[in-house]
């Protein structure tokens, strides 16, 4: 006679949580275990995890009978991979084995089996939790090394689990903990806002303060205008002049990130498998190298994942030497810095992924890094500076909202022992005040900000005195500024305006903003 039990698990593919049934079917007959519903190879080898697993947990292994043993991950048509399903295939084979008895309705089960029965933890269980809250499930058990991060959902019991042994006795109904002294149920922990908010007070983040960096007042000054708007930078100068560090104290002048926003880069980060702390509620900052390829930077491959720019949302992407990355990463980058998300096509469907992200671009005037330089003489040729020049596009720079010159500091500077300018945390506070600003003027968008203002209702927000019109429609002709770049430079006004707490932009804002634009189109 047949025999059947069905437990649910998730599994998160292309950013997307989806629910997968495991089905267990077991007859008489040669023994034969088989996992259907197109798993990867890692799947594949759960038979034997699982095997192992139950065997160290008390009951007889699946290896040891006669039994034909079917598992079947549905739905069949969605792709699945990793090693998210052993426990969840476990309880299903020892309900269809009858050898445990529960009700698995409003629970879901994630986490990878060790051979002796101990439970690991995997990846992406932030995306799970929230899917399951939105699924209404009442009970979530995963991974005792997965807690910390599953309690940024909140309204769901999370069980953390350290061996199969614990979790069957606290599921199985024919175990009874009162006459059995030895017998421990598993306790809950709630998941709430207050307590992802302390866990996110235990993370420390080293972070680099932006007084240390001697003189540069203009960088830092277009540092503190685009952490408050969420506006691209490029930082251009000769080597040495401190743009890297520049980039790098971006961070310690960004707020932190909401609620919301925290969940989701969380979330991105642990299905992408590089999750180095529990909770992310710093803004991430992203530095890939030059030679990273097209894949790494934007996405892709055969089953398509996030690349850097989707690892940098709700935070920075900093390409230090930006002309050096391979012209089609370059302008790929289009996309993303327009829409705020990127998309991937491929033959085996398309992805779209989140990446909202400011753009801190670094590079020397030139190849050889010294044209214009007062120390040292520049000795490209023209033709290889207008090479150079090229390739950047025009419809790059237009999205670039600030380029800001880097240039050499003195040497006496250099060796000065006091802090240059104001410090990180001063700045921070007019950061987070001109983010309350906008946030006031959009309340319909939570953490929006002046670079996410559209062009269709770009006048009636901005506010702009008649004279500051005036002066920007000369300079629009003067520059010859493109649709794009003109609106880019209203947004950007508007944000100096806010910094200085002006509800109208006037002349002064207009003429800092124009001030950005680079110098040759």
């Amino acid at each position: 006679m047949a025999k059947f039990a069905r437990v649910q698990s998730a599994h998160t593919y292309l950013l997307k949580t989806y629910t997968v049934d495991v089905e267990t079917d077991i007859t008489r007959g040669m023994h034969h275990f088989t996992i259907v519903g197109l798993p990867d190879k890692g799947i594949d080898e759960a038979k034997d995890r699982v095997s192992s697993a139950i065997k160290h947990t008390g009951f007889q292994s699946p290896k040891q009978k006669n039994e034909k043993v079917v598992v079947s991950l549905a739905p069949a048509h969605v792709r699945k991979d990793g090693s998210g399903f052993d426990i969840a295939i476990a309880l299903s084979y020892l309900i269809a084995a009858e050898e445990i008895e529960f009700d698995p309705r409003g629970k879901l089960f994630v986490g990878e089996l060790g051979l002796d029965g101990s439970v690991r933890a995997v990846n992406g269980i932030l995306a799970i939790a929230l899917f399951a809250r939105k699924k209404g499930v009442k009970e979530l058990y995963i991974p005792a090394g997965n807690v910390a991060e599953a309690i940024l959902v909140d309204d769901i019991d999370i069980y953390g689990i350290n061996n199969l042994k614990e979790l069957v006795e606290h599921l199985d109904n024919d175990i009874d903990s009162e006459t059995d002294s030895e017998i421990m149920r598993l306790n809950p922990v709630r998941g709430s806002a207050s307590a992802a908010s302390g866990a996110a007070a235990l993370i420390h983040e080293e972070i680099f303060e932006i007084a240390d960096i001697q003189g540069q007042a203009m960088a830092k000054r277009a540092l503190e205008i685009a952490a408050a708007g969420k506006h691209n930078v490029c930082l251009y100068g000769p080597p040495g002049t401190g743009k890297t560090m520049l980039a790098k104290a971006l961070s310690s002048i960004l707020p932190n990130l909401r609620h919301e926003e925290t969940l989701e880069a969380t979330s991105i980060h642990s299905i992408a498998g590089i999750l180095d702390r529990n909770i992310i509620n710093r803004p991430p900052i992203r530095h890939p190298h030059h030679t990273a390829s097209y894949v790494s930077i934007i996405g892709g491959g055969s089953n398509p994942r996030p690349g850097e720019v989707t690892l940098a949302h709700h935070g920075v992407l900093f390409m230090d030497e930006f002309p050096e990355f391979d012209k089609k990463v370059i302008e790929a980058l289009r996309q993303p810095l327009e829409d705020k998300v990127v998309t991937i096509a491929r033959a085996k469907g398309t992805a779209t992924y989140p990446a909202n992200f400011i753009l801190i671009a670094a590079m020397n005037p030139c190849p050889c890094g010294y044209r214009g330089s007062k120390k040292k003489e520049c000795k490209c040729k023209q033709s290889d500076i207008a090479r150079y020049e090229r390739k950047l596009s025009g419809p790059l720079i237009d999205r670039i909202d600030m380029f800001v010159e880097v240039s050499e500091v003195d040497h006496d500077k250099l060796l000065g022992k006091n802090k240059s300018g104001e410090d990180s945390r001063t700045i921070r506070s007019r950061v987070e005040t001109a983010r309350t600003i906008q946030q006031n003027r959009n309340p319909k968008k939570a953490g929006a900000t002046n670079s996410d203002i559209s062009s269709k209702n770009i006048s009636e927000v901005t506010q702009m005195s008649r004279s500051a019109e005036d002066i920007l429609k000369l300079f629009a002709q003067r520059l010859d500024l493109s649709a794009r770049a003109f609106h880019r430079v209203i947004k950007l006004a508007r944000t100096i305006a806010d910094l200085a707490n002006s509800e109208t932009v006037e002349d002064k804002h207009i003429l800092e903003a124009l001030q950005y634009r680079p110098k040759v189109n």
